[in-house]
């Protein structure tokens, strides 16, 4: 029997995960297991693991040039000001609003955009930055750091245990 070179689409990763063996932990309700699968090979749906995501701050995979972390920013609340001085950063919202300030300096955030589901943010190296949720839920976004930015493994449950973590880094 041949088998076919022909690409076969997946309606979704669980689809995936019959055919070839499951490409990342799914619990009993069909939820993501929210863990860092780097560095091995990873297939996901980034919408759902997003969404699903309701920690602070959670890495999805880390490699050797590259992370993906998954973030979740309660209403009213923000980021945080900061800037990764060798690090660039591709933020992309799956749901809800917020307010992105950028700029050279902490004091001159001179870039500022309204972001809503769906949009993204590129963030150079070297650049202040913060996201404030301006929705009534909160702000589920991933990001994309390369190189990594965080440990691996890293999850901040809050964002004080992400200032934290950042505190006891430097």
């Amino acid at each position: 029997m041949q088998r076919s070179n022909r690409y076969i689409p997946f309606t979704d990763e669980f689809e995936y995960g019959l055919r070839f063996g499951s490409p990342q932990s799914v619990n009993s309700n069909g939820a993501i297991e929210l863990k860092d699968y780097g560095p091995q090979p990873f297939v996901v749906d980034i919408d759902e693991a997003t969404k699903q995501n309701n920690t602070f701050r959670t890495a999805l995979w880390t490699g050797t040039h590259l992370q993906v972390t998954l973030m979740s920013i309660n209403v009213g609340d923000d980021i945080g000001l900061e800037m990764h001085s060798n690090v660039d950063q591709f933020i992309r919202v799956e749901e809800g609003q917020g307010l992105v300030k950028i700029g050279s300096n902490k004091e001159m955030l001179n870039f500022q955009a309204e972001v809503y589901d769906d949009f993204a943010i590129m963030i150079p190296a070297g650049t202040w930055h913060n996201i404030i949720n301006t929705g009534n839920k909160p702000l589920k976004a991933y990001s994309i750091y390369a190189p990594p930015q965080h440990p691996q493994g890293t999850v901040h449950e809050t964002k004080a245990d992400a200032e934290a973590a950042e505190e006891s880094h430097h």
